[in-house]
């Protein structure tokens, strides 16, 4: 399965998901979370399946979208009360007028770096990364084409930041190619492309497909701190229920401790919304426990790293200037419900 179909998968039991939503308890809040559907969202579906979402005063309904840009759009319109997808779009959003708050993460260092087998090979045991790269253009006369998502996206910003300030490669020995995020997983498999940065559970599908791409650098070695998936609130939404909230991060406390502790559990529920009896339950339950799937809850984690990566979109040139973050984090809600839980 791809990632197209893992995305069309999501949409097809968006509709079905939200039916026993609507049944919470008299008095619930009607909560719509839009969400793009990867690992990284998975304590939010498993909070819904335990029913901890129903105990926090949250009747949810779900939809689902290709991006966070995407999603934004429908945030400023109010068609969503929750934004469920990764962070480096919020910032951008606040500083047009959309009032968002972030009010608690879901997963960091989502995105790694894989090599497609003709790349692979070079990264030997006591060779560094510079010395692969260098390796794979004299044995080629190329220089390796690296996939990911465009300029100024998080996967872009944290391929750049391990290529030339962590590893250190010669530019001539690189040549990095912009595409979707479908497309960069179909690209590794089909030896289009001799890496790319990837997430769950495209790392688990590619992985699956082919045993000869290799993970490479982690989410922490491409850019440390690497902030990914949080679950932000609109102002209206956070300002009218602030205990509603309080308790529905309390309960993406408890769910990131269940995937912690027993996946196995949590992987029915992961499944159920994102593509069950499409995709493979393993898979799910792979991706869970992945390298590439590291869940927090504590949205102050994320504060500094998105500072620094959003700095260094502005070296890049992808960014203009740094923008405000005033107001964008809402940490006193986990700190409450951290306190709460004991």
């Amino acid at each position: 399965m791809d990632r197209r179909q893992f995305l069309l998968a999501g949409s097809a039991l968006a509709a079905t998901a939200a039916l026993p939503h609507t049944a919470a308890a008299q008095g619930a809040v009607p909560a719509r979370i839009g969400y793009i559907p990867i690992i990284g969202t998975a304590p939010v579906f498993v909070a819904q399946g335990e029913g901890w979402l129903k105990e926090a005063g949250i009747a949810a309904s779900f939809t689902v979208f290709e991006s966070g840009p995407n999603m934004i759009q429908a945030f400023a319109s109010g068609t969503i009360d929750f934004y469920l997808a990764g962070i480096a779009p919020l910032a951008v959003a606040r500083s047009r007028g959309v009032d968002v708050r972030v009010v608690a993460a879901t997963a960091v260092a989502e995105n790694v770096f894989v090599a497609a087998p003709a790349l692979a090979k070079f990264f030997t045991p006591g060779t560094s990364a510079a010395a692969a790269f260098k390796a794979h253009r004299a044995a080629t006369g190329k220089a390796a084409r690296l996939a990911t998502q465009p300029a100024g996206s998080v996967p872009n910003t944290t391929l750049q930041y391990w290529l030339w300030e962590v590893v250190k490669a010669d530019r001539a020995d690189i040549e990095i190619v912009p595409m979707g995020i479908d497309a960069t997983q179909q690209a590794v498999l089909a030896g289009a492309v001799e890496g790319g940065i990837v997430r769950e559970p495209a790392l688990t599908i590619v992985q699956t497909r082919n045993p000869g791409i290799r993970l490479i650098a982690g989410g922490e070695e491409l850019f440390p701190g690497q902030p990914g998936t949080v679950l932000a609130g609109s102002g209206a939404f956070v300002t009218k229920h602030p205990e509603a909230v309080e308790r529905t991060v309390g309960a993406l406390i408890r769910a990131a401790a269940l995937i912690a502790s027993n996946p196995d559990k949590a992987a029915p529920h992961v499944g159920a919304a994102l593509g069950k009896g499409i995709v493979d339950p393993a898979l799910i339950r792979k991706g869970l426990t992945s390298p590439a799937s590291k869940f927090e809850i504590d949205p102050r984690k994320i504060i500094e790293p998105s500072r620094a990566m959003q700095a260094y979109q502005v070296k890049l040139g992808s960014l203009e200037k740094e923008l405000p973050f005033d107001g964008l984090f809402e940490t006193q809600f986990y700190e409450r419900a951290l306190k709460a839980a004991g």
